[in-house]
């Protein structure tokens, strides 16, 4: 069945750890615990599935996941917020047996449970809201699907990220662990109340729901003389990060004069064929918005000659002055927060990395992915990009109460 933008079999050999076997037969925990492949367990009356890291020694020797010490802890901040971790959520651990000596799972262990029991889990009961319980249960939950750094439990939790792949809610939080090693911290108490205010507030959430994006790849760019107004959003496929080296150029642009459509198309050689996109780029009365704005704006101005104008929106300052926190404006990390899709890049991704990572002005290997016949996969990204661009805006706008703009 397809969910989301990838269907099933391409979620699994993403998440495939080289050509090693993920079985509890590789793993081998199961061999060394008292309770093999605990759980899932609890009466999921609110349809809730909490995923936590792995069974200790009092949950290995009860049988049972959080009852332990820290696990108290967790009970006790549900119930004080009105959800019973065992009869409202279907619990169970990123990794099911414990590891000797409480040892962090490894890589490959979280790769096998996710494969043989966390998947199963999450495809049997259909959750309408997933609780990731510390880093190793994020590991287990995008691992395979999120290819950037996931850089930790600190850069994700207190979001909700509406999941188009699974349709459910995910809310990250600190393991209780952290947080009874911080009991005395305020700050820290604080925000972990927050963070199960933020599930028992909005689990229960319609989750949002997108028209299908429409794509039109154009090579006459008239059609963009019909826009005299309102809001578009703008992106620049290039040869690079900067424009100023020899040899740069804009490869391809994209145009979304709405939240639902783009038109993409390869930059024509010649002013007089691009002078339609020229002629919107330099229009007062229409509104344009980007993530990060300045990177359309220098290559405009050095490699088309032209000054966007009346630049109303940038999406990723907006990111930045809605939440500080590093790792987290990039356009992937806030399409999964606003929209909940992600690695809509995976064909062309790895051709706009710079060849020599650390020099700024180094070309990328874009143009050699279009001339291997990457002409169409290049520009259905390029569409998107302003798509999302524009439904990551339209989110914000809204939170932060902006009211002059042209919707």
């Amino acid at each position: 069945m397809r969910r989301g933008f990838f269907n099933s079999e391409q979620t699994k050999m993403a998440s495939r750890s080289g050509n090693r076997s993920l079985s509890c037969a590789s793993c081998g925990l199961y061999k060394d615990c008292r309770t093999p492949r605990m759980g899932p367990y609890g009466d999921n009356q609110r349809n809730i599935l909490v995923i936590g890291e792995a069974p200790g020694e009092t949950e290995d020797r009860q049988g049972k996941p959080f009852v332990g010490k820290t696990g108290q802890l967790l009970q006790k901040t549900l119930a004080q917020h009105n959800i019973d971790l065992f009869r409202d959520c279907l619990v169970l651990n990123a990794v099911n047996c414990r590891p000797p000596d409480n040892a962090t799972p490894t890589d490959h262990q979280i790769d096998c449970c996710r494969t043989v029991k966390v998947r199963k889990a999450l495809e049997e009961h259909n959750p309408r809201a997933i609780v990731l319980v510390g880093t190793i249960a994020l590991r287990s939950f995008l691992g395979g699907r999120w290819k950037r750094d996931l850089h930790g439990i600190n850069t994700w939790r207190g979001m909700r990220f509406p999941d188009q792949e699974y349709r459910a809610w995910v809310f990250p939080i600190w393991h209780p662990s952290y947080v009874e090693r911080r009991d005395r911290d305020r700050e820290v108490m604080t925000i972990w109340n927050q963070d199960i205010e933020n599930i028992r507030d909005h689990y229960d959430d319609d989750l949002p729901q997108h028209k299908k994006p429409k794509i039109e790849i154009i090579e006459d760019l008239s059609i963009l003389d019909e826009i005299q107004g309102g809001m578009v959003s703008v992106d620049f496929e290039t040869t690079g990060l900067k424009p100023h080296a020899p040899g740069h150029r804009i490869v391809s642009a994209s145009v979304s004069p709405d939240p639902n459509t783009a038109y993409a198309f390869l930059m024509p050689k010649t002013r007089k064929a691009r002078q339609p996109f020229l002629n919107l780029l330099t229009n007062n009365q229409v509104t344009k918005i980007a993530h990060n704005m300045k990177f359309e704006q220098a290559w405009s101005m050095y490699r088309l000659g032209v000054e966007i104008r009346n630049l109303g929106f940038d999406s990723m300052l907006a990111a930045h002055l809605l939440d500080n926190r590093p790792n987290i404006t990039s356009l992937a990390f806030q399409a999964y927060l606003y929209l909940g899709i992600m690695e809509y890049d995976q064909e062309v991704g790895k051709y706009l990395k710079s060849v020599e990572s650390k020099n700024g002005n180094s070309h990328n290997r874009l143009e050699e992915f279009i001339e291997s016949g990457g002409e169409r996969p290049t520009l259905i990204y390029n569409g998107m990009d302003t798509i999302v661009q524009y439904r990551i805006a339209v989110e914000q706008i809204r939170i932060m109460n902006y009211d002059f703009l042209p919707f």
